[in-house]
């Protein structure tokens, strides 16, 4: 099998991202399996089947339970709004499907859980979007963190900072209902800092968090499309019944200490997505405004010369560049999506599972359900008191 069969759940910001890294893997990355456009399912007929022409699937569905159980489909990624992750997730791997979901993996841990058992019971290969990973500039920051460069890691600091929501009569969008979204600004935002820090640090031990919604009531929306929507000026305000800002401190299981931020009432910031790494002997910083760059220092440096240096992750050197453009010319946030449409495509050629799998997703959720007991509380929470909590109830 050199070509994937590919059958597509969601067609508005993040259909529009994997149909794109589907299309750009073949082009970049020629010794990969090939992601085949087959089959692509939403709601809305008339929208789903602009989609599809617009994107270069096959064929438009608008029945996910017919698409998981077709024949010529192979795997089934999805990107429909959360709530909808755990039905189609455990269907399709029942199905024998591979699947791919996005984040957050469901809307509780519990949900999470069962997704996962369900995947490895099928024998099937599933992961989780955390697109953050493949940027190369990340790569570059978790090499040096493992080649033991930075030395003992004492703080990992990070912030996912953005601004659509800020006008109060901005609509009442699904993102902003705890029964489709799970929650607000912390799972959709500060579950990518979580992972990353995972990824960069290890585990977390416990956590200390509070969170606030600054407008609690929204007009209803006529229209929505990505981060965008339109209002509906003669309706009745609704309740907004996610968090608007999230914020906590963490320690981890190495010793070092964290703290984390999520928001979208940061007036100007449009998109910052941004951690700092300080260890015995040196320091990284990185933002995705500007994903190209990773921010390094080294205490042994010259102390004439000490300082943070720009390092501007385009040569060939750094992770996915030699496919890319010649050292100096940029990429943007759709090639980490290419990238981790090659995890995806190298994993089922290598028969293992991908990185990030479901697994993955286990974790995060873990760690937002234990901020949000924290801010429930008032109090620290152990991760191990959610795993404690798991094997009385699997009793």
């Amino acid at each position: 099998m050199n070509n994937v069969r590919i059958g597509m759940i969601g067609y508005k910001f993040m259909g529009k991202a994997h149909s794109n890294a589907y299309r750009a893997t073949p082009m970049f990355f020629p010794d990969a399996w090939k992601p085949e456009m087959k089959v692509i399912c939403g709601r809305d007929a008339a929208l789903l089947e602009q989609a599809r022409a617009q994107f270069g699937w096959e064929e438009a569905v608008t029945d996910w339970r017919e698409l998981v159980q077709r024949d010529d489909v192979d795997l089934i990624d999805i990107n429909a709004p959360s709530n909808a992750h755990k039905a189609i997730a455990i269907a399709a791997a029942e199905a024998g499907k591979h699947v791919f979901c996005e984040k957050p993996l469901a809307l509780t841990l519990a949900d999470a859980r069962e997704m996962l058992t369900a995947a490895e019971q099928a024998g099937v290969k599933h992961m989780i979007g955390f697109n953050y990973r493949f940027a190369p500039a990340v790569q570059l920051a978790r090499k040096l963190i493992q080649e033991g460069r930075l030395g003992r890691i004492h703080h990992f600091r990070a912030v996912f900072l953005q601004d659509w929501i800020l006008d109060p009569g901005f609509p009442l969008v699904w993102r902003l209902d705890k029964d489709i979204a799970g929650s607000g600004s912390h799972g959709d935002l500060g579950a990518h800092l979580i992972d990353m820090a995972r990824y960069l640090i290890g585990e977390f031990r416990e956590v200390v968090g509070m969170s606030e919604t600054f407008v609690k009531r929204r007009p209803a929306a006529s229209a929505m499309t990505g981060l965008s929507a339109k209002g509906d000026g003669a309706s009745e305000l609704g309740e907004v019944t996610v968090d608007d800002a999230t914020l906590f401190m963490a320690r981890f299981a190495c010793g070092a200490l964290g703290s984390f931020e999520a928001t979208r009432f940061a007036g100007g910031h449009r998109c910052t997505n941004a951690f700092e790494v300080n260890g015995s002997r040196g320091s990284i910083k990185f933002d995705f405004e500007r994903m190209n760059e990773l921010q390094v220092y080294f205490t042994d440096d010259a102390e004439d010369v000490q300082g943070f240096r720009r390092v501007l992750a385009t040569d060939p050197a750094h992770a996915y560049m030699d496919a890319w453009w010649p050292p100096g010319h940029t990429i943007g946030y759709e090639h980490t999506f290419t990238h981790e449409v090659l995890e995806l495509m190298k994993a089922l050629e290598e028969n293992r599972q991908p990185v990030p799998s479901f697994a993955d997703g286990v974790k995060c959720q873990e760690v937002l359900e234990a901020v949000e007991r924290s801010v429930s509380e008032r109090r620290w929470v152990e991760l191990q008191e959610l795993q404690e909590l798991q094997e009385l109830q699997e009793q």
